[in-house]
């Protein structure tokens, strides 16, 4: 008798829907990472679109271009808040005290930085941000940082909620999209301690302390926004002048 070959497998329909669960088991522990362990309100994620924080409630988001918040970030050292990278490496984004995003218009103003092109926003009530993948471990995040931005310890799952690790794969969005530049933590905020005495506050003291608003050790507001606005002018002058370099006609003699 001639021996009978198996008919062949099934196409790839069912591993294509063992991925998509994983994706979303994936992206409800991220949530929970967020919900519990920091309790943090998030926004789920849909396709195509992937899980969102919301600002304005216990923090608010100062952002700006990635070169001036590598340089901020080196001048203020490691004496503020969480900070994050967007996807693709864009922006820099540093969590500050609630109501921090009111007080930024008035705070350039008084500043004199008032009317200057600065790429410098902030995000506060019925803000989003891009949710960063929650920090395993430095080497599983999927982007390469900006030059010497240092990368904070990685922060604990919270008890019960086990992250996944894998290699440094780019992370999948719920839905099944990959999140190719997928948002990360230069310095992750840590599940299970309170958020607020971290980030930089008003304080009626202004330019005095140095201190942000709860006393732990965050720079004053007032400094931070003056910092950040000074590299915002910096980054956006050093990048004309290497743009006009690069299109100077050459000059023949």
């Amino acid at each position: 008798m001639a021996p009978t070959v198996p008919p062949p497998r099934a196409p790839s329909e069912e591993r294509h829907e063992d991925r998509e669960n994983r994706e979303d088991r994936d992206a409800r522990r991220y949530a929970e990472w967020y919900e519990d362990g920091l309790g943090w309100a998030t926004v789920p994620g849909v396709p195509g679109v992937p899980l969102r924080l919301v600002t304005g409630v216990r923090f608010d988001v100062l952002e700006l271009p990635a070169d001036a918040g590598a340089a901020l970030l080196r001048r203020i050292g490691p004496a503020c808040g969480p900070v994050a990278l967007s996807g693709c490496g864009g922006l820099t984004r540093l969590l500050v005290a609630e109501g921090s995003a009111d007080e930024l218009p008035g705070l350039l103003d008084w500043l004199d930085w008032g009317g200057i092109a600065l790429e410098l926003a902030a995000l506060g009530a019925g803000g989003r941000m891009t949710a960063p993948v929650p920090a395993v471990t430095p080497a599983a995040l999927p982007i390469a940082l900006p030059a010497t931005v240092p990368v904070a310890a990685p922060a604990a799952a919270p008890v019960g909620v086990t992250l996944p690790v894998r290699s440094p794969a780019p992370p999948r969005r719920a839905g099944g999209a990959t999140a190719q530049g997928a948002a990360v933590w230069l310095r992750p905020p840590v599940p299970g301690r309170e958020v607020e005495p971290t980030l930089p506050a008003l304080t009626l003291s202004g330019r005095g302390d140095g201190n942000g608003g709860s006393g732990g050790g965050a720079p004053d507001l007032v400094r931070l926004v003056d910092a950040a606005a000074t590299e915002c002018h910096r980054a956006r002058l050093l990048r004309g002048n290497t743009l006009r370099a690069n299109t100077q006609p050459l000059a023949f003699s």
